[in-house]
């Protein structure tokens, strides 16, 4: 009954605050991967011109998110009922204070069919963007039109809509009801689009950002590496352009994306080596879109350490067996899984197709084996999930210099507690 009841106050406190300040906008992320990177990267390009308020991590659900929307912390103990009213205070003064922003960016997230319908109980974004539609929580939503369904959700409730073209099939436009909409995307069909001219490791990608709002394209900048992670700055963009931004501020503002942690993020390893870390989280549609990256990368040795894809449901056998079957000989030294999904379904379809596989109960033995055959100037893509993977670890035992492990996901005191309690296990 406690929860509900702060639920709902929290709920409420939203209300009044938007009530309060009209003049400050709200833009809700959804989608079934990507958000944070999309929500990270229009904050981003916004900050050129605007005050912005987000919360950095994934703070989503039906008490986080409201809290993230007002800029008040998350209380270390929800249980505790002082905590609570301290937060309480603190939400009547940031209510009745005059506003310190401009724009608030948040992330709307979904377990479960009907969650994102409940936000639009008490939310009204000015803009609504979807960043994807792909395999999620398929024990509850059961098939890809309820995802569809569920994230779409949020572009029906928001004043205006930008829609990724690139990662949202075009039959699920039926599930559609908001007729203002535009869609964002490396397609030229895109309303808002990147079209790329050049691209290096080093640098990112060089090209033309074209929007409606501007009379040319617009040559911009993006140093990200693969195009799936140029969608959260196209993204950016798009919303920029929408809330008023003059083209050298979207120029700058795309200029300074970054892949955040865990999300396609450049670091130098052993043996000067190039670490590809994508180890935040894992789905089939970013899998693939790591592994075409990886074999655009000349480099004498490749190496791809793959952990379960969790959240699949039924779908999880054929989704790792179709990712190892994507996995080609002739460019990659070595496929290493971790996870027992992996070890069953990804491993044998690779073996088949002729790859050097070997596969781990554990992040960190496998990142032993990596650095047992890391070979001088190799590219190593780590690619994994959350819960029972953890590949960052893996990550750790072939970094250049440990200094770099602050820029790997899930390193908190908590989540450093919570991991040697999961590794114990192995020992």
């Amino acid at each position: 009954m406690l929860k509900e009841y702060i639920q709902k106050r929290l709920e409420s406190s939203v209300v009044k605050y938007f009530k309060k300040h009209p003049e400050v906008k709200l833009v809700a992320v959804s989608g079934s991967v990507g958000k944070t990177s999309t929500k990270v990267a229009i904050a981003t390009v916004l900050s050129e011109k605007f005050r912005v308020r987000l919360h950095e991590g994934n703070h989503n659900n039906f008490l986080s998110a409201p809290l993230a929307i007002l800029g008040v912390e998350y209380p270390e103990n929800i249980k505790s009922l002082k905590q609570w009213l301290a937060v309480f205070r603190a939400i009547k003064q940031r209510i009745n204070s005059p506003t310190d922003v401009d724009v608030v960016v948040q992330e709307l997230g979904s377990d479960r069919i009907g969650e994102i319908a409940h936000f639009s109980t008490y939310l009204k974004p000015d803009i609504g963007v979807v960043a994807s539609v792909a395999p999620e929580h398929m024990e509850f939503f059961l098939n890809l039109d309820n995802v569809a369904r569920e994230e779409l959700g949020v572009a029906n409730f928001s004043k205006h809509a930008i829609i990724n073209k690139d990662d949202i099939d075009g039959k699920f436009a039926v599930y559609m009801t908001n007729n203002n909409m535009n869609t964002y995307g490396t397609s030229a069909t895109a309303e808002y689009n990147f079209v790329a001219a050049n691209y290096t490791i080093k640098n990112g990608y060089v090209g033309l950002f074209n929007a409606p709002e501007l009379p040319d394209p617009m040559p911009v900048t993006i140093n990200v590496m693969g195009e799936h992670m140029l969608r959260p700055a196209i993204a950016a963009a798009a919303v920029g352009a929408e809330l008023g931004m003059n083209p050298s501020e979207l120029v700058r503002g795309m200029a300074k994306v970054r892949p955040i942690p865990g999300r396609m993020n450049k670091l130098r390893g052993a043996e000067n080596s190039t670490i590809i870390d994508d180890t935040y989280n894992s789905s089939p549609s970013a899998a693939v879109s790591a592994l075409r990256e990886i074999y655009k990368i000349s480099a004498p040795q490749r190496i791809v350490v793959f952990g379960d894809m969790n959240e699949l449901g039924a779908t999880s056998a054929e989704e790792h067996k179709k990712l190892g079957e994507l996995c080609d000989p002739n460019s990659l030294a070595w496929v290493i899984t971790v996870g027992p999904q992996s070890m069953q379904f990804l491993a044998p379809a690779a073996r088949i197709r002729g790859c050097q596989v070997r596969s781990f109960d554990n992040a960190i033995t496998a990142g032993a084996f990596v650095h047992a055959v890391l070979e001088k100037g190799s590219v190593v893509l780590f690619k994994g999930s959350e819960g029972g993977v953890y590949l960052e670890e893996a990550v750790k035992l072939i970094l250049h210099s440990s200094e770099d492990e602050k820029q790997l996901v899930r390193q908190s005191d908590i989540w450093k507690s919570r991991k040697r309690k999961f590794f114990s296990r192995f020992s």
